[in-house]
């Protein structure tokens, strides 16, 4: 047999490889179609244009892994079907399961690899966004802007400077278990060595129930402030331009904060639901591509494609359905990969062997 999985598999490897190659520049053209009117109105030059796309083409490269998979399996089956090397295969004893087994464990292979680009294709997006969005952020000073902190400390700052890492009169309140918060105004905070130094201010601790507690203090280190100056300066970021620690992070921050999580929520299932999109439309697929009904083959290799469009029609309307709460985000994010997953099996257990 492994004469014959070294053929499937690297038949399957090199129409993936063109499929791969020729998929994003699809994804390119509708981009670049839709947003033409707003690079011109930015005045971009043709070579900034270019250049933001380079840095979005890992986007576009793992969104093409299960449309670039679904198509050389389905090529794959169509050719030995076609030439009967299916038909040779089952003569001597192997069952089309156990034929296309290289082309299932080449698409769990790729789901991996599109695992893995999960953390890198968010990186890449923030520099194409700064990039074709003409971001012009301020990486030395921010000025009156509030930020919910990770350990639950709101704060309302007047200026924050990067040079000298240091906050200018600021506010700091903290809700605690118990119902009693903590209030602190300081002239100014330092950050040194992984910490907030606070210098001249009052501190006030008031209860739910008893007397407020107030002490006035020349300089006082706040160890559960733990963001950095870099962390509060940064502007609010799109969630298909954060990694996964930072979508649990605002997150986190947002339901605290009573905000809504449903969409940064959505998007950390997705990271992990589309590249398993992968083997998933390939179970689905590869079976239909050995029709014999309604013009054998090529009806197959038409409703396999056809089926693209229907999972890509799916993930739009049940994310809709997720970002709105009208379902929980996991089914919002599974739901067509449950779907696809099912009929695949079912169509794989009817594939005569």
């Amino acid at each position: 047999m492994r004469l014959l999985d070294r053929l499937v598999a690297g038949t399957f490897l090199r129409l993936f490889l063109l499929s791969i190659l020729a998929t994003p520049p699809l994804f390119i053209l509708g981009e670049l179609t839709e947003r033409l009117d707003d690079y011109l109105d930015a005045e971009l030059a043709m070579s900034t244009i270019a250049e933001g796309f380079l840095f979005r083409f890992p986007q576009f490269f793992t969104w093409s892994f299960p449309i670039a998979g679904l198509i050389a399996g389905v090529f794959t089956v169509y050719a030995m079907t076609t030439h009967r090397e299916v038909v040779a295969a089952k003569a001597g004893g192997v069952s089309f399961h156990r034929l296309f087994a290289p082309v299932f464990l080449l698409g769990a292979l790729i789901t991996a690899v599109g695992l893995g680009l999960a953390d890198l294709v968010p990186r890449a997006n923030r520099a194409a966004a700064d990039i074709l969005d003409q971001r012009r952020i301020n990486r030395e000073f921010k000025s009156q802007f509030a930020f919910q902190a990770e350990n639950g400390y709101t704060l309302a700052v007047d200026r924050l400077t990067l040079s000298d890492q240091r906050m200018l009169r600021l506010t700091l309140n903290k809700e605690e278990p118990s119902g009693g918060q903590i209030h602190i105004d300081a002239e100014t905070a330092l950050w040194e060595e992984g910490r907030w130094r606070l210098m001249g201010g009052i501190y006030r601790h008031i209860p739910e129930v008893g007397e407020e507690t107030a002490i006035i203090f020349d300089e006082m280190t706040l160890a559960g402030l733990t963001e950095t100056p870099e962390d509060l300066i940064q502007v609010a970021r799109e969630p298909e331009e954060m990694t996964r620690k930072e979508i649990l992070r605002r997150a986190r921050v947002a339901e605290r904060a009573g905000g809504d999580t449903h969409e940064l929520r959505l998007e950390m299932h997705r990271r992990f639901a589309i590249p398993a999109a992968t083997v998933v439309i390939l179970l689905f697929g590869a079976p239909l591509a050995t029709s014999s009904k309604r013009g054998g083959a090529a009806f197959g290799i038409g409703v396999s494609l056809g089926s693209t469009i229907l999972y890509l029609l799916l993930m739009k309307v049940f994310g809709g359905l997720g970002e709105s709460g009208a379902i929980p985000v996991e089914w919002a994010a599974w739901t067509p990969n449950g779907l696809f997953l099912v009929t695949g099996l079912v169509l794989l257990a009817r594939v005569r062997t």
